[in-house]
């Protein structure tokens, strides 16, 4: 089925180029090859040395018609790191990664309309995601791939709709996407069923929802703009996007049914941009707490200033809380061997931006650092474009704890230095 997928995708890139159009637009390809290579930068007994040894080609086709526009992205590769090179669309993996797959229609003047595999965003944090709840790759995350890369495609249909009073988006999905979570494959994580650190020893594996319309789930967002701030409220019903339960009979892990409500405000003040944003999960298998084997509920809060300092140098910071509902329950029915979270988890961001030589070389460095975890995360990075087709990038994976149970500090055996080089046409 996977390879018919991705030979019916093949084929209709191939069909763009002779298809007749009353426009005659030309197909619209470009792309990238791209060489990425990275190391752990201390031992891991669960992993491999390498965090990631990959090469890829991107092409990216599009082409309009009279009635929209038809866009097939996708990346092939080799990925030296995996021991299996099977082609799984979900999770990405194996020979070939399918970006986007998608029709743009335009039925109206006041509506787009965008079926089939893409990439979908919304919300106004910085590398920290409370409303939008599509999928994200983390593996690739913390590997060191580009940052297109956190997020994953989308299997879905999008409705945009814009209208005098307000604007409404509407997302629907007919089979649920998962993050690509880590699972051990390639990433050691901290395992509370062992009370150790685990990886390639311990694999999680996760009954996914995947049965098509009846495992679907639905976004909205609903903005406008109000005196220079952009305002929003969103909705959502489906699932926890990684893992957030167990099966105590099976031991695999599960996605429990998950709603969210969220609002967000960004706009321009005190010399910079200002966005806040908060969102209420609630976690409909568990609305009371007492189950020890589903995620409880939450409440996140984030606020976020942005402000460039001098010329082409800019700075970001956010303040963001995770407040966990129901906790005396949860404390109470907690296994005695697994250790428990904290009520209110807060987490710093700064984000430092720096352009130089005419903008070709780019240093970046972005810090997550929780004072209630006492551990922290690092993305020093340089980018210099040699020239117009050709770039490099150096770069880190950097995690610090003092636990290894913490968010971060459970990913401090696989912090990692990485270079690549592109060339884009």
């Amino acid at each position: 089925m996977r390879r018919a997928v991705v030979a019916a995708c093949l084929l209709l890139a191939g069909l763009l180029a002779g298809v007749p159009s009353p426009r005659a637009a030309a197909v619209d390809l470009h792309g990238f090859w791209e060489a990425r290579g990275g190391y752990r930068t201390r031992g891991d007994g669960d992993e491999k040395s390498a965090s990631i040894m990959e090469t890829r080609l991107q092409l990216d086709a599009a082409k309009d018609f009279a009635y929209g526009t038809v866009r097939v992205r996708s990346d092939f590769l080799y990925d030296g790191v995996l021991d299996r090179h099977g082609v799984d669309l979900e999770e990405g993996s194996g020979w070939i990664d399918l970006r986007e797959a998608n029709v743009l229609l335009y039925p109206s003047d006041f509506m787009d309309l965008k079926v089939g595999r893409q990439i979908l965003t919304w919300g106004t944090g910085d590398l920290i995601f409370i409303n939008d709840l599509f999928p994200k790759d983390w593996k690739s995350f913390f590997i060191g791939r580009d940052d297109e890369y956190l997020k994953a495609p989308s299997d879905a249909a999008k409705a945009s709709i814009f209208l005098d009073l307000f604007n409404l988006d509407l997302v629907y999905t007919p089979r649920f996407d998962a993050d690509r979570f880590i699972s051990g494959e390639r990433i050691s994580y901290w395992n509370d069923g062992l009370g150790r650190l685990a990886g390639r020893d311990a694999v999680v594996r996760a009954d996914q929802p995947d049965d098509w319309f009846r495992d679907a789930e639905f976004a909205g967002r609903l903005y406008r703009t109000i005196r220079g701030y952009e305002a929003a409220l969103y909705g959502y019903a489906g699932y926890w996007k990684s893992p957030g339960g167990q099966d105590p009979v099976t031991g695999k892990a599960t996605y429990p049914r998950l709603s969210v409500y969220g609002a967000s405000l960004r706009g321009t003040a005190l010399g910079g941009i200002v966005s806040l944003e908060a969102g209420y999960y609630d976690s409909r298998e568990d609305r009371n707490g007492r189950d020890p084997f589903v995620r409880n509920g939450e409440v996140r809060y984030l606020a976020g200033y942005e402000r460039e300092l001098a010329r082409d140098f800019t700075a970001a910071v956010q303040f963001y809380v995770e407040h966990m509902l129901d906790y005396s329950a949860y404390r109470r029915s907690l296994p005695p061997t697994f250790h428990p979270r904290e009520r209110n988890r807060q987490v710093l961001t700064l984000r430092l931006t720096q352009l130089l030589l005419n903008q070709n070389l780019k240093l970046s460095f972005f810090a997550f650092y929780s004072p209630t975890d006492d551990d922290a995360y690092l993305r020093p990075k340089a980018h210099y474009k040699f020239t117009d087709n050709w770039s490099g990038e150096i770069g880190a994976n950097v995690f610090l704890g003092r636990s290894d149970y913490t968010f971060f500090g459970q990913f401090r055996r696989n912090s990692n230095l990485y270079l690549a080089v592109r060339y884009g046409f």
